[in-house]
Parts: structure tokens; sequence; C-alpha cells
């Protein structure tokens, strides 16, 4: 029976852990062992260890046995594409593009998708959540309110009215309310953006000491940035809201790093952008998720953006 080939976003994740574990703890020979018994499991193992060493810009300073040298010579990991790991994992960091750990996130969350991946979830009220690629949600039903915690990414939900309990969406930036109707939430690039295809919805600060208290009718939507809670508002045919579920992401005066990290939920691997003043730009455009290369190159390119990929687990947005 012909093996299953390794899932390279699970072992980039590991990769990731193990690389985290070793820089917080370089001489703990335990650790050391179960970082080179990890690499040796086989090549997917080393080319994610050395990708995830990259980021990280520790790549040649750790592990510098026989076999960090010849993998070193085989990966063409030369002093200037460690200076520039270094760099990306600065980028990332700044960019908050490393969040929620990944088995912190799935331990918190009830239903959760992978890269690519759209999912309808009958809920206990018989709504239902369209939920979008690497997205996560928790369920908090009582007998006083209908709450989903998004955790990560994107969902659409159609909502069965009920007369004696409201439907909320909660991220970390907001509580979006309503009785009934359908609409979009997503959490991406530092900022949570909700539109609405029918009914009404009551937006909320999380932190009640936020003044952030909008109303939503069908075709309007809200961006509420992270930290700042800084709101972007505007309009749109109520036909566009959650188009991503048909293939398109249909963007109109939205932050650069939303519309990213919203299309890089249908690429595999990471996205890291090195010119910090990208995402806070705006953009308008409707986006083929087909083609999520040709997509992220449509968002950056009139701002003098290019994108490279480098490899299956690390794409870069970096100035011309």
């Amino acid at each position: 029976m012909a093996q299953t080939p390794p899932d390279e976003d699970l072992l980039f994740e590991e990769a990731m852990t193990l690389v985290i574990r070793l820089q917080n703890d370089p001489g703990n020979p335990i650790t050391i062992e179960m970082v080179q018994q990890w690499r040796a499991r086989s090549p997917d193992h080393e080319t994610a260890w050395a990708e995830a060493a990259e980021i990280h810009g520790m790549a040649g300073k750790v592990l510098k046995d026989r076999r960090a040298v010849e993998q070193r010579a085989k990966l063409g990991l030369t002093r200037r594409n460690l200076v520039i790991g270094a760099g990306i994992g600065i980028g990332a960091l700044a960019a908050g593009q490393f969040v929620i750990p990944p088995l912190l996130l799935a331990a918190r969350a009830d239903h959760i998708t992978r890269t690519a991946e759209i999912r309808s979830v009958r809920l206990p009220d018989s709504s239902v959540a369209t939920m979008g690629p690497e997205s996560a949600i928790a369920l908090a039903y009582s007998d006083s309110v209908r709450r989903i915690g998004l955790l990560s990414g994107m969902s659409y939900f159609d909502v069965v009215s009920d007369g004696r309990r409201l439907f909320q969406v909660a991220t970390d930036s907001v509580v979006a309310t309503a009785s009934g109707g359908s609409f979009d939430v997503s959490n991406d690039g530092g900022y949570t953006t909700v539109s609405v295809n029918q009914g009404q919805m009551d937006i909320r600060a999380s932190d009640t000491h936020r003044p952030v208290g909008e109303t939503l009718e069908a075709g309007q939507w809200l961006s509420v940035r992270e930290g700042t809670h800084a709101i972007n508002r505007g309009s749109r045919d109520p036909a566009q809201v959650g188009a991503w579920r048909e293939g398109m992401i249909v963007a109109e005066s939205e932050a650069v790093s939303a519309v990213l990290a919203r299309i890089a939920r249908w690429q595999r691997g990471r996205l890291i952008t090195l010119d910090p003043t990208l995402g806070s730009r705006r953009v308008s455009g409707v986006y083929d998720l087909a083609r999520p290369m040709a997509a992220l190159e449509a968002v950056v390119h009139p701002f003098g953006g290019t994108v490279r990929q480098i490899s299956p687990f690390l794409t870069v947005i970096s100035p011309i």
C-alpha cells in the first residue's frame, strides 16, 4: 500500500514549534536530540526544518553537526539568506501573523478548517456557519444567547430567527449581534470586518470601554482595526457579501493587510510582508481565488510590491 505523503503545512507547524523550543533553550541536550531525530525522519522533515529555521534566522547557528553542514550546502542557506530569514522573522512578528499557535487554536475550537477548505457547519439551533479556509469557531450556546467565537479566519452565517435568544459572533475586537438574517465576519490581518447580506446587526466593542457602537443594514459593511478600534465602513451589493464562497474576494477600500490575509487562506504555506507600511494602505477590487498568487500580485502591484514564492512553505511580499 502506498504511503500517504506528509502534510507540508503540518510539518511546518511542527518544525516551528521545535525551532522556538530550541531557541528558548539552546543548550538542552534532550531538545537537541529531539530535533535531530525529528529532522532525520524524512527529507520532507528536513526541508520543513530548514524553512522554519530560516524564518527565525537560526539556520547555521544551532545544531552545527555534520548533517546540518551538508544540508546547508544542498539547500543554499547562505549567510545572505540567513540575514533575509531573520528579517522575515521580524516582519512576521511585527505583522502579528503568528498570533495563535495552531495547537492552542485546535484545543479551543469546536470546528476548524484547513488551507483552501470551505465547510458548512449546522449549528445547534439549525443556523448554518459556512467556514472559510484556515478558520476556527467555538460554540457557546446558552438559554439566553447563541454565541459563536470566531477564533481565526472567516465565516458566513445564515441565522435562524429565535425570539428568545439573540445570535452573537465575537472576535477579539467586536461582538456582532443579530436576531436573524445572514452576514459575513472575517478576522484577517489585524482587522475584523462584518458585512450584512440580510437583516440588521448591532456592532459593539469586545472591550466595553471602547467607543464602538454601530448598526449595519443589508448591503453595509464595517471594519474595525485591532488595538486602536479605528472604524472604516461602506456599502456594496448584498449579493457580493460572502463572495469568497463562490471563489472571489470583493474588496472596497479595505486594508491591504486584511485582503492579503484573506487571499492567503487559499495559498499553501505562510505569507510574510516585509514592507511595514503596506498593510495600512486601502485597496478595492475583485480577486480570483482560483489563482491566489495572481490575486496577491493584483493587490500589491499598485503600491510597488512584488510577490515571491520562496518555497511551498513561504511566500514573501516585498518592495520591487
